[in-house]
């Protein structure tokens, strides 16, 4: 029987999340059939003997392929994948027992060919990755687009909890070479060939984030470089609101260098920010110290995302220069090219 649902996960070197993963999997609670299909990407410590384990419990197939990167991975698994509604999930993340359930009610009453929900920080997760969870997810810093419906921009799935149709994917050719930024740049490709994008607000995964503070602030970094790439590509993507990290940031040091010379209203100002974010963060996450840590996580991020942003518009907005040859290290080459 054709599954009515594919889940598309490439892993590279991370057979622990698998098994994680393809636990809560076991424990879904939904009537309708599918199928897992594991991405191997070139993986030094491969994930077929957890694999293995679960085969007799869940319709599950393996690949292994060269590296090519998450992207290329995707679309490979979605090119072997059965049915005509594809969910595509991170290696890192973890599935409630209702995940499935919301996607299928959701897709049942609504016609959509590219969805995605929110994520959130499981209660096993460790205090500094709840506190970058709430960073990237909170309405006082990222203004909700990761997942809220009262978001201050457009929703764009992300590819940590991303849907698309049979018909989507193969209008589109899939996942580009970029990473990250492969999956807003696919939404893009795809409201601009007409197809619909939709939020699904309970279809929340927990999003685990394996980051210490230095992998952090390099994702954040990469996430900065790839927007203006991404405003030049799609013109008529960009926000004012991409501007905000570089301009905080900046700010911050203004006003540092203002009390130093006996002006405090500025800094009190980002003060007031700080403690409304140390206040959200400690009621959300029921820990004071989780609060503190938001601080430094905004921080980390803002830093990050505002440097990579300042830096890619420079180069590939005023100087003009090919984002392939000035930032390399974003781009992977599809597999066999």
């Amino acid at each position: 029987m054709q599954p009515q649902y594919s889940f598309i996960i490439p892993v590279y070197n991370r057979p622990d999340e698998i098994r994680e993963l393809l636990e809560s999997m076991r424990k879904l609670i939904s009537k309708v059939s599918f199928e897992v299909v594991i991405v191997e990407d070139g993986s030094s410590i491969r994930s077929d003997e957890v694999v293995r384990k679960f085969s007799e419990d869940l319709n599950i197939r393996y690949y292994f392929k060269s590296n090519s990167g998450p992207g290329d991975s995707r679309n490979f698994g979605m090119r072997k994948a059965r049915s005509n509604y594809f969910l595509i999930l991170d290696s890192d993340v973890i599935l409630p027992e209702y995940y499935l359930m919301e996607v299928h009610k959701f897709l049942t009453n609504t016609k959509c060919d590219c969805f995605g929900g929110p994520d959130a920080a499981h209660p096993s997760f460790s205090d500094v990755q709840k506190a970058i969870d709430y960073t990237m997810t909170s309405f006082f810093t990222t203004g909700g687009i990761r997942g809220n419906k009262n978001a201050v921009d457009e929703f764009q799935p992300r590819s940590f909890n991303m849907g698309i149709s049979r018909k989507a994917f193969e209008a589109s050719g899939g996942f580009g070479e970029i990473h990250p930024g492969e999956d807003p740049d696919l939404s893009l490709r795809l409201k601009k060939a007409g197809f619909s994008i939709c939020l699904i607000p309970e279809a929340q995964v927990f999003h685990k984030r394996r980051i210490d503070w230095s992998k952090f602030y390099t994702q954040v970094r990469k996430f900065g470089l790839v927007r203006p790439i991404l405003n030049k590509w799609h013109p008529g993507s960009a926000k004012i609101t991409y501007w905000f990290p570089t301009v905080f940031i900046i700010g911050l040091v203004i006003s540092v260098l203002l009390a130093f010379a006996g002006e405090f209203f500025f800094v009190g100002a980002y003060l007031i920010y700080f403690v409304i974010i140390a206040l959200d963060a400690a009621i959300k996450n029921k820990s004071i110290y989780i609060g503190f840590l938001a601080i430094r996580a905004v921080i980390v991020q803002f830093t990050g995302y505002g440097i990579g942003f300042l830096n890619s518009t420079f180069k590939t907005a005023i100087l003009k220069r090919p984002p392939e040859k000035e930032f390399p290290q974003l781009f992977f080459k599809q597999d066999g090219a």
